[in-house]
Parts: structure tokens; C-alpha cells; sequence
């Protein structure tokens, strides 16, 4: 079962108009007075000097659940002062069951979560939720928002990353055009379960895109904005930038590097062919004859990033892929046989490391065979952490990016850059 939600419907719990604004009224005098107390030490009545700031501070992002009646978010608000916290920024989210508040907060640095969410259920806030906060989150919502709108309207890959920087840690899936079933569950406009923990989106192309968030339900402002940018990413149509950077390897060769999509299926099934069985085996592990059934999924922006590798003819001899699965990053790599040991392979995995880490990814993992010595190179060379994994003759590489580099060693250098 899903409940569907239609962007701008006004939920109303019968309060007379004039009763509301009164309300509204009353909360924010209380809330500016609360601001103004905490800004300049004048504590509400019951604060103590046990809750001295120490001087260090530190940034929470809080939501929590009022009652949607006068003097609610008034209580709340003096629950924190008492506290010594300051209120960055502050949302609210009217549902039929309550008030979602969202707030930014700065506390004392020797305050604990616990403390925080124990103030706010005292003062009547329910399902609260916790977590540090950075600077990032200072940036308040709707030039946030303008952001993430301008970086999808840029690059269609960006669409699955601008959702998770919408909606904090969760799981982002994309089902196929061809998966009927899915999609004729999911009506156009959208819609969340029962427990406004899963979200579901049409995608462009025709497929689904389900948005998953156990820990935390989403409010109908989320759902909205998320549904706004898979509206902008369809409207807008298939698109990758368009720069390139031509490199000269070692032995003199030419060589471009340029951003990939489903316009090179042509040019990828050709260098299939011109792969030998063993160099197509150890990138797609399974059945040669499955090998050009993988290329429509992978040249998708909406699975990640792709880039080509093409010689001064015009022939793509490399791709490097760069795959969001669920909350992992996958790394794939495959260049043609009679361009294996040039360092193309490294330079297409340095690429998209950096890719990688743009997109404020962790840690990328590759899927190899034991046997695929340039491979692990390849890996090594990066100068990261590394966490291998074997089972059954299959390798799995796990390289960590929220470290620096030990080297950055490059096998060619730039000659010109469009």
C-alpha cells in the first residue's frame, strides 16, 4: 500500500484561521525572546550556571515531534535556552498527527545527544532524532536546494547524488524502464509507504527510483524537493559536460579522456570485439556472450559515471565506470588488449577516484579475479589504504578515500585541455 501526496495540498486540523495566526503569533514572541535571552546570557527562569558553554561548541541537527497546539514550540524552545543551546535554523513541517520541527543547533561542546533529546522529551517533543551536524548544514534550505538543482541540471549523473545530499544517509536504487511491475506501482507524481520510510519516484527514462531511510521517515517538504529534481532531471533530457582532456602517453600516443553515455553504446560493443576473451573475462566475470547485454546499464548516467578513453581516430580503446550501488561505489575498468600496459587503466581509476571523492564517497571497491595482476597495480598506485577480500578465486578491493594520498604519481602528463 502507498500513500500518495500531492505537492502544495495545505493540511489543516480545523483550527479557525484567526486561532492559528494567533498561535503563530505567541510562539514566535517566544521564540525571539528565548533568542535573545540565550544571545545575551539573560537565562529563563530555572537555568543555573552549571550550564556555562565551556567554550568550545558543537553543531547538531535535530528533528523532533510536537503537538500542534499554542505554546508547544514555545516550550521547546525554552527547553533549550536552559540548556545553552543556541537555534541556528529552524523548519516546520505540519503533518495531520503533529508539528516535524528540524532544527540546527549549537550546543556546548561537553553535551551529550542524550542530554539534548532528554531536554526536548521533557518539554514534550516525541520521536526525536540526533546526529553532528558541519558546516555544510549552515547553508540554509533553499540555496542548498538551488545547488543540488544546478549540479543535476549540469550532468545527469548527478541525480542520484544530489538526492542522498537532499536526504542525508540513505539507500538510492534504480529499477530499469523494463520492470513493469515496479513501475506500474508508483503512480506519476510519486509516493511514500505507510511509514514514510520509503520513497518512490518515476524516473525519466521510465523506470523507478525507490529512496529508502529506515531510521528517520520523511516529511512531505522532502518528498516534494526530491520529487522537483527528478522532474528538472526528465524535463532537461539525456546530458554529460562536454569537457575532454587530451593526454600523450609515454610512447607518444594521443589519447582523449572525455565523459561517456549512452550515445558510445556503438563504440563500447565495438571494442568488445576487439577484446580477447581472457581480458573481457576478468572485467564482467560471467559468460563472454552476456558481455554487450551489460553495456546499456552501465553507459546510464543514472547508475553512475562513465568515462572513454578514444585514440586520435576517433575509436574508443578504454571505459572506466564509476557505479552507485545502494550505499556503496563500485570501480570498473576495461581497456582493449593492444592498449593494456600504457597506464591508461591507472589513469582512468585516478579519474575516478577523484570523481569519487567529488561526490563525497568513503571508499570505492573494485570486483576483480586474483589473477588480474593490473588490476591491483592499478589499485596499489593510488596510494590508499587498501582492504582486499578473496573468496573463491574472486578479489575484492576496497580502497578508503578519507585519507590523503601516500603518492600521486602520474604515468603521463597533460598536453592540452578543451
Amino acid at each position: 500500500m502507498t500513500r500518495q501526496i500531492a505537492e502544495g495540498t495545505p493540511v489543516t486540523d480545523g483550527d479557525n484561521p484567526v486561532r492559528r495566526w494567533r498561535r503563530d503569533v505567541v510562539e514566535l514572541a517566544a521564540l525571539l525572546r528565548t533568542w535573545w535571552a540565550s544571545r545575551h546570557g539573560h537565562a529563563p527562569p530555572g537555568a543555573t550556571d552549571a550550564a556555562t558553554d565551556t567554550g568550545a561548541s558543537v553543531l547538531w541537527r535535530m528533528r523532533t515531534t510536537v503537538r500542534d497546539q499554542p505554546g508547544s514550540l514555545a516550550s521547546l524552545c525554552i527547553a533549550l535556552a536552559e540548556r545553552r543551546i543556541d537555534i541556528l535554523s529552524l523548519q516546520t513541517h505540519p503533518l495531520a498527527r503533529g508539528t516535524v520541527d528540524e532544527f540546527l543547533l549549537r550546543a556546548p561542546g561537553d553535551l551529550a545527544a542524550a542530554e539534548i533529546s532528554g531536554s526536548v522529551s521533557q518539554a514534550g517533543g516525541q520521536g526525536t532524532w540526533i546526529e553532528r551536524a558541519d558546516a555544510h548544514d549552515l547553508v540554509d534550505a533553499p540555496t542548498r536546494v538551488l545547488g543540488l538543482a544546478t549540479r543535476t541540471a549540469l550532468d545527469a549523473a548527478e541525480l542520484p547524488l544530489a538526492l542522498r545530499q537532499l536526504l542525508g544517509r540513505c539507500t538510492i536504487r534504480s529499477l530499469p524502464g523494463g520492470d513493469v511491475a515496479a513501475r506500474d506501482g508508483v503512480p506519476v507524481e510519486g509516493a511514500l509507504d505507510e511509514t514514510d520510510t520509503v520513497m518512490r519516484l518515476r524516473a525519466p527514462e521510465g523506470g523507478v527510483i525507490t529512496v529508502e531511510r529506515p531510521y528517520l521517515p520523511f516529511t512531505p517538504t522532502e518528498f516534494a524537493r526530491a520529487r522537483a529534481l527528478v522532474e528538472l532531471d526528465a524535463r532537461l533530457g539525456p546530458r554529460v559536460p562536454h569537457g575532454q582532456d587530451v593526454l600523450t602517453l609515454p610512447q607518444g600516443n594521443a589519447i582523449t579522456v572525455r565523459r561517456a553515455d549512452a550515445r558510445d553504446l556503438d563504440a563500447a560493443k565495438a571494442m568488445h570485439e576487439r577484446c580477447s576473451p581472457r581480458t573481457l573475462s576478468l572485467r564482467y566475470h560471467g559468460p563472454m556472450g552476456d558481455a554487450d547485454r551489460y553495456l546499456g546499464h552501465l553507459l546510464s548516467p543514472r547508475y553512475g559515471r562513465t568515462l572513454a578513453v578514444q585514440t586520435a581516430s576517433g575509436r574508443v580503446v578504454g571505459l572506466g565506470h564509476l557505479l552507485w550501488d545502494g550505499d556503496e561505489t563500485e570501480i570498473a575498468l576495461l581497456v582493449e588488449d593492444e592498449w593494456q600496459r600504457r597506464g591508461v587503466g591507472a589513469e582512468l581509476l585516478r579519474r575516478l577516484v577523484s570523481m569519487a571523492r567529488e561526490a563525497n564517497c568513503e571508499h570505492v571497491y573494485a570486483v576483480t579475479q586474483s589473477s588480474n595482476t593490473g588490476m591491483v597495480a592499478a589499485m596499489r598506485g593510488l596510494g590508499l589504504p587498501l582492504d582486499y577480500q578473496i573468496e573463491e578465486g574472486t578479489l575484492v578491493i576496497t580502497a578508503r578515500l578519507d585519507t590523503t594520498p601516500v603518492a600521486a604519481t602520474r604515468p603521463y602528463d597533460h598536453s592540452t585541455r578543451d
